[in-house]
């Protein structure tokens, strides 16, 4: 351990004014650096954003548990369950690092731009990790090692799509489905027939609902990423017309779903529980304009980080309605969790600046 210094030299901040921290001493690491460390690393998780990946695979899951229940194992699915919701954290790490230009505008206090969370070790800690749940993905199913490679290549690659409008919303939606695919292809042997259209229809579903999520984060962004040469869609066509865009975008969703429905592609007599998705669909409208309204009325600001916290719901809440197509009391059941956790979860990150 005393080596490890010199092999991991402190990281100059791609901007170049804070230095990480050094968080080993030069015998040991010490006990209280192990606890900062990992209060820091546990912080830039940002865990009320872990029921957007937890509830698309989990999507996946329960859809699994609907088509092939004689291969259903409960522990097998709560350890994969436990794998997509810490996912966003561990790969939030990732893109932290790779944004430090940005954020060093924006998120002035996040724990790896004050140097609280030594970057390089940081890195190291995501990448054991996500080597971990790959090695016990091959166990789980090999074949689902494909989504999980492939979420983490589109994670890393939606950094620098940023620079490509609103082809980083498509490239961020595909990632968080591939949870969907995982959650799926890792419950047990995969069915025959793999691929149907209502199925497809459902990845494609739930990449468009958190595309249009990451479009509304874009606005807390806005100054950091002007300034560092990202050209989102906010940037590069302005606040005004970003925020009607927003307007218009709020119904993407349920339109696209309506036309699939219309072309018979994910028909109505396939929503088996009529009432609970037609429930948790007017829920779903109602987060997604009320978000919508939100970063038009303050596209930035203090207000824009706080109305994270809608639009984080009216996501996880669409992919919720997805659930209820098979599964109604399950949905009400995670609808209601969701709601009232990621709220929880959100109020211990109070600082907008972080």
């Amino acid at each position: 351990m005393s080596l490890l210094p010199d092999l991991l030299p402190s990281l100059q901040i791609q901007c170049g004014a804070v230095a990480a921290p050094e968080i080993f001493g030069s015998e040991r690491p010490s006990l209280m650096n192990a606890i900062r460390f990992t209060r820091a690393y546990v912080k830039s998780m940002r865990l009320y954003y872990a029921f957007i990946t937890g509830i698309a695979g989990w999507l996946g899951v329960s859809f699994y548990h609907f088509v092939n229940p004689a291969s259903v194992n409960y522990w097998r699915s709560a350890a994969i369950l436990a794998i997509l919701f810490l996912s966003w954290g561990i790969n939030q790490i990732i893109n932290d690092y790779l944004g430090l230009r940005e954020d060093r505008i924006n998120a002035p206090h996040r724990p790896m731009v004050t140097g609280e969370l030594h970057p390089q070790i940081a890195l190291i800690v995501s990448a054991a990790l996500m080597s971990a749940v790959t090695v016990a993905s091959y166990f789980l199913n090999p074949w689902a090692v494909v989504p999980l490679l492939a979420g983490v290549f589109l994670n890393v690659l939606y950094e620098y799509a940023k620079a490509w409008s609103l082809a980083a919303n498509v490239i961020f939606g595909f990632s968080i489905a591939m949870c969907t695919v995982y959650g799926f292809g890792a419950a047990g042997p995969l069915p025959d027939p793999l691929f149907t259209s209502n199925r497809t229809c459902a990845v494609i579903l739930v990449a468009l609902l958190n595309g249009l999520m990451t479009y509304y984060t874009y606005f807390k962004d806005y100054h950091g990423d002007m300034l560092a040469g990202k050209r989102t869609f906010v940037v590069k066509y302005g606040l005004n017309v970003a925020r009607y865009t927003g307007i218009v975008a709020a119904f993407l969703p349920t339109l696209t779903f309506l036309a699939f429905a219309q072309v018979g592609w994910m028909p109505m007599r396939d929503v088996l529980f009529q009432r609970e998705f037609v429930f948790c669909g007017i829920m779903t409208i109602f987060l997604q304009l009320w978000t919508a309204v939100l970063f038009f009325q303050h596209p930035v600001g203090t207000r824009t980080y706080f109305s994270l916290v809608t639009n984080i719901r009216a996501c996880v809440a669409g992919q919720v309605t997805l659930i209820a197509i098979f599964n109604g009391t399950l949905a009400l059941y995670l609808l209601c969790a969701s709601y009232v956790f990621i709220g929880f979860l959100f109020d211990l990150y109070r600082d907008a600046r972080s």
